[in-house]
């Protein structure tokens, strides 16, 4: 328990002094403010596209919203250090002592459905902005559980069909040996047999491979026109590097990335990334929005841009703050009914909504890292290629076999 309060850091916001009498306040909100709890990765693997940058996102989201029905909101971060045991007796820890209403972020799938559960067993809001899990939102859905960004159907499954409606008909598969890698491939693959197209080889490589030139040499060796690297973390980052200086791209393969994030596009230069194709939820540079709300979040984050999984992060506390004043109560349920009804349209999504299994689902983007040349700023990383409309990012509501769902 000490290591677990040890990991937790508090960061709390106090706004006006409350519009509403005591009397009236404590008859709607169950408590004098509205506590937020970001559980994250603070120094570990996701602590780059998670971490303190999503705290500083639902603090900016805080600010924004201003009180909830005159009372104060509160945000508290703390640190999962990606094991589920320590994930869950924090969450434990801030429902049943501290009071926690909401509970955010949570960058490992294990934690997310972990914590997933001890929302639905204690009625708090559970709202996963990072994990890619999709039985989340599948047979371990929850009445008060969300999944707001993007998960691993639509990083699999999305990317194919688009990269396919490009001209990438043949596929070449990189992939981790362990069953997250396995299901990246089986996912794609399902698209590109569905779709007319061939897949003319694989390559499965162990967790942490520091050497991929044997695998590059087979998928150069394919010919296909697509090299899609079913893997993630640093064995990502390492394939893209090697297959920089093997040439692939500029032999005229395309390399896609099932799970790649801004921060390692960022970490391996443009040098080594062009000609990536990946898919983003969210990008900084899309449009006048993102770009405000970049700059603000860079002011407070060390210049650094939000990735996909921050900037959902501020959303999904924005909608959840719109919910408890639509609902005019914080009770879960209530606010869970509320957050399915109210549209979500902000610099996040235009035009999302959150579906019966608790899936947010609003357009994707099938994005390009650029050239050197062509970049003109430090952060200016992606150029985007097309839109992936939410109906065709995303699972079928039908096909995830969430027991919430009404047939």
């Amino acid at each position: 328990m000490q290591a677990i309060r040890g990991g937790a850091l508090a960061l709390a916001l106090f706004f006006a002094a409350p519009l509403l009498t005591p009397s009236a306040a404590r008859a709607q909100l169950s408590d004098d403010v509205v506590r937020v709890g970001v559980l994250t990765d603070l120094s570990g693997p996701y602590a780059d596209f998670a971490g303190p940058g999503s705290i500083v996102a639902a603090r900016l989201a805080a600010e924004d919203h201003g009180p909830v029905r005159g009372r104060a909101v509160e945000v508290v971060g703390g640190d999962h250090q990606n094991k589920p045991d320590v994930g869950g007796a924090l969450a434990r820890r801030w429902i049943d002592i501290d009071r926690m209403d909401m509970i955010i972020d949570m960058p490992n799938s294990a934690v997310a459905l972990a914590v997933q559960q001890i929302g639905r067993e204690r009625n708090r809001i559970i709202i996963n902005t990072s994990a890619a899990s999709t039985e989340l939102t599948g047979r371990q859905c929850s009445p008060v559980g969300f999944h707001w960004v993007s998960d691993s159907y639509a990083l699999s499954h999305g990317t194919t069909r688009a990269v396919m409606q490009q001209g990438g008909t043949s596929w070449y598969y990189l992939t981790v040996d362990y069953e997250g890698g396995y299901a990246l491939e089986r996912a794609s693959e399902a698209v590109v047999n569905a779709q007319g197209g061939r897949v003319l080889g694989r390559a499965r490589h162990p967790l942490n491979t520091p050497d991929f030139s044997s695998f590059l040499l087979q998928a150069q060796a394919s010919r296909a026109q697509v090299v899609a690297l079913a893997n993630a973390g640093t064995d990502t980052v390492n394939a893209i590097k090697q297959a920089g200086e093997f040439g692939l791209t500029r032999q005229g393969q395309r390399l896609v990335g099932m799970f790649v994030n801004i921060t390692d596009v960022k970490a391996l230069g443009l040098a080594a990334a062009q000609g990536v194709v990946t898919t983003e939820a969210w990008y900084w540079d899309r449009d006048d929005a993102s770009r405000a709300f970049a700059r603000r979040f860079a002011e407070r984050h060390r210049g650094a841009m939000p990735t996909q999984y921050q900037a959902g992060v501020y959303s999904a506390v924005r909608h959840y703050l719109k919910a408890i004043e639509a609902a005019g109560t914080d009770e879960a349920m209530a606010v869970a009914a509320k957050m399915r009804e109210l549209p979500v349209e902000d610099m996040f999504a235009h035009g999302g909504r959150v579906r019966q299994d608790g899936r947010h689902v609003h357009d994707l983007y099938l994005v390009e890292v650029k050239k050197p040349e062509d970049s003109h700023g430090p952060w200016d990383l992606y150029r985007i290629l097309s839109t992936i409309p939410a109906d065709q990012g995303f699972r079928p509501l039908a096909e995830g076999g969430c027991p919430l769902v009404q047939p």
